[in-house]
């Protein structure tokens, strides 16, 4: 063996190695942090419950818990070192409040040390993990792909699509998957209009969206570090190759929209590719959660499914509903830039609060028996299953749209529709909703 090869095989398995004791190391902070989260579970904290099973399949009894516990004796405070608000209105007032944001106060991402990254942050996904004046500068730029001319567009993409993908579930006259064969493949092929991808490979685009859309909960292990790091590195890839396309080839799509901002200094490129890095996950996560929830909820509530299929005019109110019953997105988090008090709130400097969307969306002190599903429900206040503020999800009207438009076809299309088997549910923290959900026509 010549001296450069000996070498080069003393290199890779020095590499080898490194990469083994990193996998060691991260596996053992990881087992540790859960350990820890799971005793505090085991213990009473009703926070570290949302965290872990059994509490997170079924995570609305610890909201009413922690509801009842706040107007108690005010905002919870965790073991975890966050402390949580469940009332709808501390939950909103949090929400508005611009005394605090999602980084901490010097704009270090929230969870992060040194120059390691967080164990709850892996991934960067733009709007959501950035405050003012970035938040603003860069939903600025996105701000057009939603605009009123190109939700029409998305409409009728959205009806032929959920058309299509009806009539192959349709052709095989037997039980189908909700998720697969039409929650999840629909937002995508509106995601993909958006973004003007050609051949889109909507099972790539899936996975992707499920890895990224996992990263919500933090990193689970160092495989889960290395699917993250798959699913970046081939979007970060393709959406590469199509910002130099249009800045080449500039079009009417939202991405030859990004390439001019970073043509003309108002965005860097890694922006730019986080941002449709955020497109993509928040665009198909809830829109699928969201399909798959209320299907899931009116087949479970009498009545329900059968008064949609009579009067499919209903789905918007039944997407509303469900945004309200069983949010796509169940929680988000804030933190203090100053010492603040927010109704009995009060907070440390670069302290944490975990804000729970879905328990201030059941909140009896502003929605009848809220732990019922009701088609016809008159809401007495918004949900927040948006959140609000300046973080208010900027895709709301397109995942609006495209569930009105498949609970719509659906109920027109199939209004035998029942189910055909047990769902398997997503186990997660911050995202809820079906991995499958087996129906029938």
């Amino acid at each position: 063996m010549s001296a450069a090869v000996d070498d080069g095989v003393r290199v890779g398995a020095r590499s080898a190695t490194g990469r083994l004791v990193e996998d060691v190391v991260l596996g053992a902070r990881i087992g540790a942090m859960r350990a820890g989260g799971y005793a505090l579970a085991l213990r009473g904290d009703r926070v570290a419950r949302l965290l872990h099973r059994p509490w997170r399949l079924d995570p609305y009894p610890v909201y009413a818990q922690l509801r009842a516990a706040q107007l108690a004796r005010g905002p919870v405070r965790s073991g975890t070192g966050l402390t949580a608000v469940a009332t709808h209105a501390s939950v909103e007032a949090v929400l508005r409040d611009r005394r605090l944001g999602v980084r901490l106060s010097d704009g270090r991402s929230r969870l992060s040390q040194g120059d390691a990254p967080s164990l709850m942050e892996p991934v960067d996904l733009s709007l959501l993990t950035v405050d003012p004046p970035d938040h603003t500068r860069l939903r600025r730029l996105a701000q057009p792909a939603f605009a009123p001319r190109r939700l029409a567009h998305y409409r009728a993409v959205a009806e032929q699509v959920t058309t299509e993908l009806l009539d192959r579930a349709l052709a095989r006259r037997g039980p189908f998957d909700l998720v697969a064969d039409l929650a999840s493949p629909l937002p995508i092929r509106v995601i993909s209009a958006l973004l003007d991808v050609p051949d889109v490979d909507a099972e790539r685009f899936a996975r992707w969206g499920l890895a990224l859309g996992s990263s919500l909960d933090g990193v689970r292990s160092p495989a889960h570090v290395r699917e993250l790091t798959r699913a970046t590195d081939g979007m970060r890839a393709l959406f590469g190759q199509l910002l130099e396309q249009r800045r080449a080839h500039p079009g009417e799509d939202v991405i030859s929209t990004l390439a001019g901002a970073v043509d003309g200094g108002t965005a860097t490129a890694d922006e730019v590719l986080a941002l449709a890095q955020l497109l993509l996950v928040a665009g198909f996560e809830t829109t699928t959660n969201l399909i798959g929830n209320a299907v899931q909820a009116m087949h479970r509530t009498p009545g329900q499914w059968t008064a949609l299929a009579a009067d499919p005019s209903l789905a918007a109110a039944a997407v509303e509903e469900t945004l309200r019953y069983d949010s796509p997105v169940q929680l988000t988090a804030r933190f203090a830039h100053e010492d603040v008090e927010v109704g009995d709130l009060r907070l440390c400097r670069d302290s944490g609060v975990l804000v729970l969307l879905a328990s201030a969306n059941r909140d009896p002190a502003v929605h009848a028996d809220p732990d019922r599903f009701d088609l016809h429900r008159e809401q007495a206040a918004p949900h927040l299953a948006f959140s609000g503020g300046a973080h208010y999800c900027l895709g709301a009207p397109l995942a609006r749209l495209e569930g009105e438009v498949a609970l719509r076809l659906l109920a027109e299309r199939m209004p035998r529709l029942r189910p055909a088997g047990s769902p398997v549910p997503r186990v997660a923290t911050v995202l809820r909703g079906p991995l499958q959900l087996p129906v029938t026509a």
